[in-house]
Order: C-alpha cells, then sequence, then structure tokens
C-alpha cells in the first residue's frame, strides 16, 4: 500500500526520510548491534544520541546559555501541574484563554494557587487571538501564560502579549519548530513533539535557568522538579529513549533543509495554497479571523453536517486521511505540520475543487 497523506492534528505526520533512516537503524544501530529500543540509557552510544539531539536543538532555535533544554515524558499535559508546581511562588499567574488547552491548563493551575483570567476569545468560540497589548497585568504574578498555536481552533499568535515585565511561558505544541523563534522572550517555552517533530511520549521543556530551584510546592514530586530533571541531564530514570532518538533525527532533517527560517518559508508557501483555496471557495469556509490564522492548523467548514461527513468520507477513499474537525469546531481540519509535503496540500485542494464542483 502506499503512504496516504496524512492530516492528523498529532500524532502527525514524520518526514519520510527520517522514517527509513529509523527503519535502516532497527535492528542495528550504527553497528552497535541492538535497536535503539533496546538500548541502557546510560550507555555511551545512547548518551550521544541525546547530547547530540539537545545540540542540534540548541543550534536551530538558538537557545541561549542561561536555559536548560529538557526532554521530558507525559506530554503538554503534564506540564499543566508541573509549571505552577514549580514556578508559583506568589501563587499568582495569569491564564490567556484561547481554547480548549489554554483553558485545560487554567483549571489545573487553579489546583496551586489564583488564576487570573486576563483575556479570552471564548466568546466567539476561539476563532481569533484577543488584544494583548494592554492586558490588567500585576506585578505580583508569577508569569503569564499562552498557548501560542491553537490545534483545534486554528489560530496563532503573530505576536506575543505585552506581559509588562511578568515571565512568560507558553506551549508552543503544535507550532514547535514550525518558524524562527527568539527564546529568550519566554521564561519558560514547552511543546509536546508529537505534531512536529516526533513519535508522542515526549515533551521538551527549554526553561530560563535561575527558574530551575529546589524552591518548589512542599508536594511537588521529585520527577515533576524541574532541578531533578535538569541535574540528570533528562536522565534521571529511563526516558523515551527511541522517541527521542527520532526527535534528533527530525532535528537533522531540518538542519540539512535550511533551519527554521527555511521551513517558515514552506509553511507559509503550504498554508497560502489552503487558505487562497477557501477565500475563493462557494461552499468551504475558513472558520478563523484572517489575521491569526495558524500555518499548521486549518478548520474549515461547509455550513452542512452532511456534506462535511460526505467529504470527510470521501477524501479518505481518495487517500486524505484524518480530515475531521474536532468536535467543538465541527467540519473538517487540515494539520499541514512540518513533515506534511507541498505536494500533498495541492492534491488536497484540487480535490476539494472537484468535491465542490460535483456536489453543488
Amino acid at each position: 500500500m502506499s503512504r496516504v497523506y496524512n492530516f492528523s492534528a498529532g500524532p502527525a505526520v514524520l518526514p519520510e526520510e527520517v522514517l527509513k533512516e529509523a527503519a535502516e537503524e532497527m535492528l542495528d544501530y550504527k553497528g552497535c548491534g541492538m535497536s535503539v529500543m533496546e538500548m541502557s540509557h546510560r550507555s555511551k552510544v545512547y548518551d550521544n544520541i541525546i547530547k547530540e539531539a539537545e545540540a542540534d536543538l540548541r543550534e536551530l532555535m538558538n537557545i541561549p546559555d542561561n536555559y536548560y533544554v529538557l526532554f521530558l515524558q507525559g506530554g503538554a499535559s503534564q506540564q499543566f501541574s508541573a509549571i505552577p508546581m514549580n514556578l508559583m511562588k506568589n501563587k499568582k499567574a495569569g491564564y490567556i484563554i484561547t481554547g480548549q488547552w489554554a483553558k485545560k491548563a487554567a483549571a489545573e493551575a487553579k489546583k496551586y494557587g489564583e488564576v487570573i483570567e486576563l483575556a479570552s476569545s471564548a466568546d466567539k468560540n476561539f476563532s481569533y487571538i484577543p488584544d494583548c497589548s494592554d492586558l490588567p497585568i500585576t506585578d505580583d504574578m508569577d508569569y503569564v501564560y499562552i498557548c501560542e498555536n491553537n490545534t483545534i481552533y486554528g489560530t496563532k499568535y503573530k505576536e506575543l502579549p505585552n506581559t509588562k515585565g511578568v515571565d512568560l511561558v507558553a506551549d508552543v505544541s503544535s507550532c514547535f519548530l514550525s518558524e524562527p523563534v527568539d527564546v529568550s522572550k519566554y521564561a519558560l517555552i514547552y511543546g509536546g513533539v508529537q505534531k512536529n517533530v516526533g513519535p508522542a511520549g515526549v515533551v521538551v521543556v527549554i526553561i530560563r535557568k535561575d527558574l530551575v530551584k529546589d524552591d518548589v510546592m512542599p508536594f511537588t514530586p521529585t520527577m515533576l522538579k524541574y532541578k531533578t530533571q535538569a541535574d540528570n541531564d533528562s536522565l534521571y530514570n529511563t526516558p523515551p529513549c527511541y522517541n527521542i532518538y527520532i526527535c534528533g533525527k527530525v532535528f537533522k532533517w531540518l538542519k540539512k533543509l535550511g533551519g527554521l527560517e527555511k521551513m517558515k518559508e514552506l509553511n507559509e508557501e503550504k498554508a497560502k495554497i489552503l487558505y487562497d483555496f477557501l477565500d475563493e471557495s462557494e461552499m468551504f469556509k475558513g472558520t478563523v479571523e484572517k489575521e491569526d490564522r495558524s500555518l499548521m492548523n486549518v478548520p474549515f467548514v461547509t455550513g452542512d453536517k452532511d456534506l462535511d461527513a460526505k467529504f470527510v468520507k470521501e477524501a479518505a477513499e481518495a487517500g486524505f486521511v484524518n480530515l475531521k474537525g474536532h468536535r467543538t469546531v465541527g467540519g473538517m481540519r487540515a494539520s499541514i505540520y512540518n513533515a506534511m509535503p507541498k505536494e500533498g496540500v495541492v492534491k488536497l485542494v484540487e480535490f476539494m475543487r472537484e468535491f465542490e464542483k460535483n456536489n453543488k
């Protein structure tokens, strides 16, 4: 069977080149006689794999020396608890609610301190990013929290909020490594890797070193203390070795491609093809305010549930899979992450054009 065009929001499409390389090394990694799945995380071979992955990520993102890079488990959702447990010194933080994930993160943080909702786009089903130029931020807030790209709703911050000097924390799970980023603007930036970087099971946390302390909430589990992980180079316990190895291969693929500037260019090109079609189509409509559109996740609807279902079914039969939208938006969603080739988007638009013609 030939490979389908996989528009899943995550776990998502991976670069074919990376999958082929991993397949070649499955039984014998670089002459060591075993798979990366089988080797000790304490071995010299694996130590090289994880250290090289970190070095490549630092180079790709131009991560300053005063930041730790941690490869952790528990997915992005576990960070909803770890962040307040480690960072809420005054037990007060500001959250900007632009979708399900920011909402869930805020609900979790409420267990540990006071959460101030600084702004929200819930009034229009999260179809836009609220104005964040003058938020009611106070000096006693420990941090301001955002979800930078909203996977479900297809919105993306084009400008970071004005935090008035308060530390910014960002969940970048669905836009991680899709474009250049100035890490120094964040106190902590993190992302689950299963959208743009690797197989589910790893979350990358990039955190300013001065925030990594023993001074955390007394009940913080040892595993959820950033200091535990930083002191042990992400090897306090057995990490998801194979998944980190795949992430490392994706970092090398990105470097070979030309880095994040080049990736952004390619992503803009792909997104433009799809958005241009949605803007001219009489049947399909995008659900997001134009100025807040994500390059990664593109939700769209026909306005007719039966027609949406027919489209998803026929698209899957034609090799375009995982296009069903999230229940809170309905319709369809095409996630066009880094590894989705331009050809996949071009062919999807051709299919949509044909579907529209046949279903008028």
